[in-house]
């Protein structure tokens, strides 16, 4: 719903202020549905077992890029298959089937577009929102994504409006302060511009700087059309 106010006897539509909600439990991610809601996080503590295969997931398959299209039923057979001969898989196998399931049930999606990457560099470094209805992404290891809060944010300075210039000199934010981080296990619900009547309130985020020689394991969930 949008706010109406009223000027020259004329009725202006308003964008609602969006804002972010997290929570220790999983079920935060269905205020997503929430039309002021634009990030939604579920604060998920990773064991110490699958943090321990995640880093030697990195170390062992240092360029790992996994990028299909799954089902809740097939996911863990089609991670599986792709870390090959990795002896330490079943746990992330099982983490990541749980999220595929729960990304499709509250969506209701039969298939979702799956990423599973190993970045050593940002792979999104500037400030920008996604043109799709609805993203889950998680960060396993590793400096997680960072965002902007909706009311700090100047959105004219998104694209071609930051003329080029980094984040730090277009004004997009004012003070660093203002710039938020995920933690590594959250598993975030970012909100797109193609979310029905989301126009101009979708997430401003962008991957971390690393440090040299720093690795991230980044899992992502989409949309399938």
């Amino acid at each position: 719903m949008t706010n109406l106010a009223i000027k020259d006897h004329a009725f202006i539509e308003t964008p609602i202020l969006r804002k972010s909600t997290s929570s220790t439990s999983p079920d935060v991610l269905t205020k997503i549905y929430q039309n002021d809601i634009n990030l939604a996080v579920w604060q998920c503590e990773l064991s110490d077992e699958l943090v321990n295969n995640v880093i030697l997931l990195i170390n062992q398959q240092p360029n790992l890029k996994a990028v299909m299209t799954v089902t809740p039923e097939g996911v863990y057979q089609h991670i599986a298959e792709h870390l090959g001969e990795f002896q330490d898989k079943h746990v992330l196998c099982q983490h990541i089937t749980l999220l595929v399931d729960m990304f499709c049930t509250l969506f209701e999606l039969k298939r979702v577009g799956l990423r599973l990457t190993v970045l050593d560099r940002p792979m999104c470094p500037k400030f920008h929102v996604d043109k799709v209805p609805c993203r889950l992404i998680t960060t396993f290891t590793g400096e997680a994504t960072q965002w902007l809060a909706h009311e700090t944010a100047d959105r004219t300075k998104l694209g071609a409006g930051g003329l080029g210039l980094p984040d730090d000199e277009s004004g997009i934010y004012q003070n660093p302060k203002d710039i938020n981080q995920l933690t590594s296990g959250d598993v975030a619900l970012l909100k797109g511009e193609s979310w029905l009547d989301n126009l101009c309130g979708g997430l401003i985020h962008r991957s971390p700087a690393l440090k040299h020689g720093e690795r991230r394991l980044l899992l992502t969930l989409d949309f399938i059309e």
